[in-house]
């Protein structure tokens, strides 16, 4: 069993001990965490832990802001920061592995070019709110819980205080003057993306036990607490759910916006909304689904690899969550898929819980809110820090480097190291150090040039893609071509 706690834990703790660019205020800002930690455990030896990406971030650019440089980051929630941070980290072992360095995470397969994990090494992710969209739809069972009783600041002494008995009221949309809010057409988003996913009633739902996952987490039994209960149960007995921003994509079965557990749909694709337009991002539940089959390694280190790299579990903070909603929207939703190339699979993550909150979760943050300070917002910054020995920090807002002037926008000074043309230009990086006779078959002797290119060169990352498309997602939308076809 992985220590939940600790992992959570430690991914605070990386995130405290960061410096102050980028966090959000204390008492007026709110935002996400997500990381990835690598885990070592040999047999009958002590494990090992360290996060090597971590990232925070609530919000995402339209369409019309999308740039066909790659040199703007179009989704900023802190689960796709964390795991671009994490491909930034594997970009930069392989090139050590290719190097001879004995101390990177990879070793050499058996086939010339391919390198595979350490067997001893893992990964897992963690986030300190359900993913937005599938994940974040949540029956409300029960009679709802208090509110987590609030978390000490960064740098606070612990003055004993206790949890409020009352919970605290959580809005159907973020905290804004109603009155002044003009009517939005249904593709149109909030600024605030909707994070964490809204909820119609005051409270949360009962929460599971910490650290207690379960072989089937949504089969009856005699007394359980709704994250036990089958998916239909839940939603007869629910009178309301938690609510996600996060629209369906054309092509898929509509919400029906019926009162209270009827409003949404579930099991569907959904794109975030964007600030006062609609993007192409899919929902970090969506995206996470993906990993489960592809990796989280992508279409360009996967030339390198034997095989792909799943996450071995996903950890969940202290926030309201159901096991029923993340298996369904992580794991169900892709079981079926077949016919996959040699390699690839349909990996199952263990999905566990942690009894700690994040200290800058929207509820914390309420909780501390002084009305002197203004309405709480969400941080309109993300924070990608990776374990890199080159500028490891990366802060952004609005998809550029943080405090870039209009005329730096465009830049490669504006850039961010997680962008996709930063990523693949540390891609190229490793490809030219290693030496021809090494390089992975599908990059021998071909004139690849763009990015697009090299991404359709990883032809049974494209088939895995391919199948898991036509039976599981076939209304993923397909980013444009010309917004991928930069050098």
């Amino acid at each position: 069993m992985l220590p939940v706690d600790e992992i959570t834990k430690l991914c605070y703790d990386h995130f405290r001990n960061l410096p102050k660019r980028g966090k959000p205020e204390l008492g007026r800002e709110w935002t996400l965490l997500a990381a990835v930690v690598e885990v070592r455990q040999k047999p009958k030896e002590k494990i090992e832990m360290k996060v090597v990406s971590l990232g925070t971030g609530t919000k995402c650019i339209g369409r019309a802001a999308m740039s066909p440089k790659g040199d703007i980051l179009n989704d900023s929630h802190a689960e796709v920061i964390a795991r671009r941070g994490c491909v930034r980290y594997l970009t930069e072992q392989l090139r050590l592995a290719v190097s001879g360095d004995k101390g990177s995470v990879f070793c050499s397969s058996e086939e010339m070019g391919k390198w595979k994990v350490q067997p001893e090494v893992s990964f897992v992710f963690f986030t300190s709110h359900t993913p937005c969209g599938d994940a974040s739809i949540i029956p409300m069972v029960g009679s709802p819980s208090q509110v987590c009783p609030p978390v000490r600041p960064e740098g606070a002494e612990d003055k004993g205080s206790s949890a409020p008995k009352t919970a605290l009221k959580r809005r159907a949309e973020e905290p804004e003057d109603q009155a002044s809010k003009r009517p939005r057409p249904e593709g149109e988003g909030h600024q605030d993306l909707g994070r964490p996913d809204k909820e119609m009633k005051t409270g949360s739902p009962p929460q599971p036990e910490a650290n207690q996952p379960s072989e089937d987490p949504c089969k009856p039994s005699d007394g359980e607490a709704h994250t036990g209960q089958s998916g239909d149960a839940e939603e007869q007995q629910a009178q309301d759910i938690h609510r996600t921003g996060a629209k369906c994509v054309p092509g898929e079965t509509s919400d029906p916006k019926e009162p209270g557990a009827g409003y949404h749909s579930t099991g569907v694709l959904r794109v975030k909304p964007g600030r006062g337009q609609p993007t192409l991002s899919l929902s970090c539940s969506d995206k996470m689904a993906r990993w489960t089959v592809l990796g989280l390694q992508g279409a360009l280190l996967s030339h390198y690899l034997k095989e792909p790299i799943y996450f071995r579990a996903v950890v969940t903070g202290k926030c309201p969550y159901s096991q029923c909603a993340m298996q369904r929207a992580l794991c169900k939703r892709v079981s079926q898929v077949t016919d996959l190339p040699a390699a690839f699979r349909v990996h199952t993550p263990e999905l566990l819980q942690s009894s700690l909150e994040f200290s800058h979760s929207q509820p914390q943050t309420q909780h501390s809110h002084h009305s002197s300070k203004g309405r709480v917002s969400p941080c309109g910054a993300a924070i990608s820090w990776c374990a890199v020995p080159e500028q490891p920090l990366d802060v952004t807002a609005n998809g550029y480097k943080q405090g870039m002037t209009k005329k730096a926008l465009g830049t490669p000074q504006a850039r961010s190291l997680i962008s996709k043309v930063e990523l693949f230009h540390a891609f190229q990086t490793l490809v030219t150090s290693t030496p021809n006779t090494h390089l992975p078959a599908s990059l021998r002797d071909k004139e690849l040039q763009t990015y697009w290119d090299y991404k359709q060169a990883a032809g049974a990352y494209q088939q895995a893609w391919q199948q898991l498309r036509v039976q599981a997602f076939p209304s993923w939308p397909r980013s444009p071509r010309e917004l991928l076809e930069f050098r």
